[in-house]
């Protein structure tokens, strides 16, 4: 495919791009294309297309073209305003629901819920949960808010609010969050695809970890006895957010690889 080669100057996953934009320009799921190669472009179609596909090369991200984005198997809105969900943090979303009962009345946060990705793929697996998702941003949170009624999801809470501020006198059961950690001084936030994303959900501090380090503080004041904490992190961060949280008192502390084999997620539990 001449627009997979194309992109694979610009993406990690070039034919899988081509073939979402070309599905979308159908008007069609992806599975229409391997059942129907020799259908042709209609003149409108065609040029519709070869936009994206412009776009694209410039850097633009295929979920910000299309406006959605799949996590979790649940079609997520996303826009500028909010981050663009990654399939490594699908491993929070497990390591989460490993440490909740699954019939329980549990109570979760998800700081930072951007899309809603996470506090929506929670909330599904976990229909008896109350969930708390908070977001300074107003923006991303009407996208988040968007996204749940679409779905029909309905035990979500949204609050306006930095990271725990907006948790209240609230006590969780787990906290999640997939918190900004690229460092200041790393370029690659300004290059490719990255520079399309808000900054705010990207960059943390001069060394990646001021989000980390706030939520580490605050959490202990939010979680109940036994709570946990599960948090997303850089590849080369693993050790440092697994002292963190040693420091601040939490047990049971294990950091977990992506499907790449890089440290991604920890999980610490509040012993008081």
């Amino acid at each position: 495919m001449d627009a997979a080669q194309q992109l694979a100057k610009v993406s990690e996953s070039p034919r899988l791009d081509a073939e979402v934009l070309l599905a979308s320009t159908l008007k069609r799921p992806r599975s229409y294309l391997h059942a129907w190669p020799e259908r042709m472009l209609e003149l409108q179609q065609a040029a519709r297309f070869t936009a994206w596909l412009e776009r694209c090369l410039a850097g633009e991200p295929v979920a910000y073209l299309l406006g959605c984005r799949e996590f979790w198997s649940l079609e997520l809105e996303v826009t500028p305003d909010t981050l663009i969900p990654r399939p490594e943090t699908e491993l929070l979303v497990e390591l989460a629901l490993e440490r909740l009962p699954a019939n329980d009345p549990v109570q979760i946060a998800d700081l930072g819920v951007g899309s809603g990705a996470i506090a929506l793929a929670l909330a599904r697996e976990r229909p008896r949960a109350r969930i708390v998702a908070t977001d300074r941003s107003p923006a991303a949170l009407a996208v988040a808010r968007r996204n749940a009624q679409r779905l029909r999801i309905a035990n979500i809470e949204f609050r306006q609010g930095d990271w725990c501020e907006a948790l209240a006198d609230d006590r969780f059961d787990l906290i999640a969050a997939n918190p900004p950690y690229v460092a200041a001084t790393d370029s690659c936030w300004r290059e490719g695809a990255l520079r399309f994303e808000p900054s705010a959900a990207l960059v943390a501090g001069v060394d990646g970890l001021d989000a980390l380090r706030v939520i580490i503080a605050q959490a202990p004041d939010c979680l109940k006895l036994g709570g946990w904490l599960v948090l997303e992190h850089g590849y080369d961060q693993g050790e440092t957010t697994a002292t963190l949280l040693r420091e601040q008192g939490f047990v049971e502390i294990s950091d977990h690889q992506d499907a790449a084999g890089f440290p991604r997620t920890v999980c610490g539990r509040w012993s008081g």
